[in-house]
């Protein structure tokens, strides 16, 4: 029970936002023809966050299982980069491993990736848990959306920005409470470098590698500093 109360607590700043981004995707959902059983299906079967909010309009436009394939990897390859970082903390998690795989989303990362886990608590029991309860406010504001857009009129013009509000903010949060800036500096100037570089189109995947390398050149050189200071 303690684990479930304290897994809980540390899920408590996304939940107000996956249930108002959720019923975001819900209208979204049922204004491109997509009803319940749709935006239930996708929150619970794909959560992927602004990959569903894009993927309605994919499937409204008519497009190709190519685009659709060649986009979910361009939208959600910064995943892969967020999965090397968490091999430590998932590696012996045993039975909750595939889905503590399928539910690391930006947010869910956001809580989890300092490794740290209220004492007295099952650390594997506690992140299945936060990606859990993180799942189902997901879910549950998804068919809330659905419902309301069912018998009320909506206009979705900029709701696709909401996902990355919800980035920004877990962001700001994070630079608050961090001591150490220069990881969050390294993503901002790569970032914004290979922004100048490659485009709008294409600048996502060079900088999520170029951050990679960055970071893990920065990561190899702090033992041996440590060990000089001392």
């Amino acid at each position: 029970m303690k684990t479930v109360r304290a897994a809980f607590i540390k899920s408590l700043p996304v939940m107000g936002g996956y249930l108002i981004l959720g019923t975001g995707f819900g209208i979204l959902a049922w204004n491109n023809g997509y009803g319940l059983p749709w935006a239930f299906a996708m929150s619970l079967l794909m959560f992927a966050g602004s990959m569903q909010f894009v993927g309605i309009g994919l499937l409204s436009g008519g497009a190709s299982l190519l685009t659709v394939i060649l986009t979910t990897i361009m939208v959600n390859a910064r995943h892969l980069f967020y999965s090397i970082s968490m091999f430590g903390h998932y590696k012996d998690a045993g039975r909750y491993k595939p889905y503590l795989i399928f539910a690391l989303t930006d947010e869910t990362y956001s809580l989890l990736c300092d490794g740290q886990v209220p004492e007295g608590t099952d650390p594997d029991r506690f992140r299945f848990l936060v990606s859990l309860f993180n799942h189902s406010y997901w879910v549950l504001g998804s068919v809330l959306g659905s419902l309301a857009g069912s018998v009320l009129p909506f206009s979705t013009a900029g709701i696709e920005f909401s996902m990355t509000a919800l980035f920004i903010a877990s962001f700001t949060e994070q630079w608050i409470t961090a001591k150490d800036h220069l990881p969050a500096l390294t993503g901002l100037v790569c970032t914004l470098l290979c922004l100048l570089v490659f485009g709008t189109e294409g600048f996502l995947i060079p900088a999520m590698v170029l951050i990679t390398l960055l970071l893990l050149l920065l990561r190899s050189r702090v033992p041996a500093e440590r060990r000089v200071s001392e």
